[in-house]
């Protein structure tokens, strides 16, 4: 197909994912800011858009490259400051990547598979919750398999241009070029003991994939010169790289890695399904087989993929299943063309794989993860805003003690919780130990607002097991959060407010000095406002 016929083709394919994503995710573009949203990403953006620094001073620096964030100091300059603007500017971005999951699954299969492995990666909970979060995962994931896209074409220049810009929204996608480069190092060796051959056609020019390495570490050269620390503050950097070193740590997060690339929330049905195909024959189109993806391109996938769980197993301290979001899609394409190849009903197969991603959307798994890998993130805002408000309405002048990230949503309106900035006594978590302290020292709070840090499935896989607990609790920041009555009691105070919802849970705990202001609403007919 000639080139411009191509690009009018992926114009129009655009343009229908763009009206695709925005009729799907309509009801979530006015949702107040979620979690590392609210504690890092929006303020960084906002100090950007009030000040011209890449570097943000609202919060301390983590040393993100700042493309995304000056993408949205610019949707917000030009549109105006709201979370409506952000989720959709994020809104764009995603098709954006969705377009580049068509295209480089069109290019090494067909067009059917591009289809429904674009639907398959849209449809994918994580990639659908976090298509309206103002994270840098979802583009930095999409602008590396456009480059990708380019790479197996041979475009060289452009591969490192998409390459360079992935880099610039997060640092972790100097990863996919590394695997480039490594596999092209290798691959002639691999070459002489296998038939036929699997590596791509030699061809001149990688010197461009460097370019990636230089944007970033000219970055980082940008970051020390302004901050003094190369990849964030201190405790960024403990958390992230210093204290995820030890062996069994890394086994395990290897084993995450590999079941958030294999299985997570309902993945396993995909690879299942391909697994299946891969013991049935080849079928055939008339005399000729139905085409595989090329084994050069299955090798560069698996160089890819490979690095990226390797690597993502050593660093990082939250194991979060959006940072994998680069590999899904390769496995997408591969599992969709294994079906097409193998199976005659593989449209069918298709269908029943984005019916199971659609319910894993709504249905939390029976283990615990990360409540912004699905629509529970839309459950915690609503029980937060609830809780929130009701503590705006009763006790606008209180001293609230509380935890991040609601420390952040009552003391900053722009996070779009309170009208009112509240004033905030901050505590690490709800464990005994926490509460234990700040029932020590009542005279310097007023409320707490307490909540689940962390996602409680009604029957926990695994929830007995000591030793599993006792490591998730060295590893992986696990505690448990003391139920609403406990504290309440260990306070010396009464629950005045509750609500839960899908294994999430807040409460409004009021000590027994506090008397509710005259001018607030009552309780009861707060309730049954946002009942209706």
């Amino acid at each position: 197909m000639p080139d411009s016929r191509r690009r009018q083709g992926s114009g129009f394919v655009f343009c229908l994912i763009i009206a695709a994503v925005f009729l799907l995710h309509v009801s979530l573009l006015r949702l107040p800011y979620f979690w590392d949203e609210a504690g890092y990403y929006i303020p960084a953006s906002r100090d950007l858009l009030l000040t011209g620094s890449f570097i943000p001073h609202s919060t301390p620096s983590n040393a993100h490259p700042p493309l995304v964030m000056a993408y949205l100091a610019g949707s917000w300059k030009l549109l105006g400051y709201s979370p409506l603007v952000t989720r959709s500017a994020m809104l764009l971005i995603s098709a954006f990547a969705l377009l580049g999951v068509f295209r480089l699954a069109r290019h090494i299969a067909n067009t059917e598979v591009a289809i429904a492995s674009t639907l398959c990666t849209g449809l994918y909970p994580v990639f659908f919750a976090q298509s309206t979060m103002a994270h840098v995962d979802l583009a930095a994931a999409g602008l590396t398999l456009w480059g990708l896209d380019n790479y197996l074409k041979r475009r060289m220049a452009a591969a490192a241009l998409w390459f360079s810009l992935a880099v610039l929204a997060k640092e972790t996608a100097i990863l996919a070029p590394v695997a480039l480069l490594g596999w092209a190092v290798v691959c002639p060796y691999v070459n002489r003991a296998v038939r036929p051959p699997i590596c791509l056609p030699e061809f001149r020019g990688r010197i461009p994939l460097l370019a990636p390495f230089v944007a970033l570490i000219l970055w980082y050269l940008y970051h020390y010169w302004r901050t003094g620390y190369v990849f964030g503050n201190p405790e960024f950097f403990r958390y992230n790289v210093q204290s995820t070193l030890h062996p069994l740590r890394i086994l395990l997060a290897l084993a995450i890695r590999l079941w958030q690339m294999f299985g997570y929330l309902h993945l396993w049905v995909l690879t299942s399904l391909m697994g299946w195909a891969m013991t049935r024959p080849v079928l055939r189109d008339g005399e000729c087989e139905r085409p595989r993806i090329s084994l050069s391109i299955q090798f560069v996938f698996g160089a890819v993929a490979l690095t990226y769980v390797a690597a993502l197993a050593i660093v990082g301290g939250a194991v979060l299943a959006r940072y994998m979001l680069t590999v899904v899609p390769l496995v997408a394409i591969m599992a969709i063309s294994t079906l097409r190849r193998r199976v005659r009903v593989w449209r069918w197969l298709a269908l029943l794989v984005c019916l199971s991603f659609m319910a894993a959307l709504f249905l939390n798994p029976p283990y615990g993860f990360s409540p912004e890998d699905n629509l529970a993130y839309r459950d915690y805002i609503s029980i937060h805003q609830d809780a929130e408000w009701f503590l705006e309405a009763h006790y606008p002048a209180a001293r609230v003690l509380t935890a991040w990230p609601a420390s952040d949503e009552l003391s900053r309106t722009d996070l779009g919780y309170v009208t009112r900035p509240m004033r905030v006594v901050r505590l690490e978590n709800f464990t005994m130990q926490e509460i234990s302290a700040a029932a020590d020292e009542r005279s310097r709070f007023d409320v707490a607002l307490i909540f689940s840090t962390k996602y409680e499935p009604p029957h926990a896989l695994l929830e007995n097991w000591a030793v599993w607990q006792k490591i998730k609790a060295r590893f992986f920041g696990f505690h448990r959060d003391l139920p609403p009555a406990v504290v309440a009691q260990l306070l010396g105070g009464r629950t005045v407010f509750s609500e839960k919802r899908k294994g999430q849970w807040v409460a409004v705990v009021q000590l027994e000095r506090v008397e509710d202001a005259s001018s607030a609403v009552p309780y009861n007919q707060f309730a049954i406002r946002w009942q209706e």
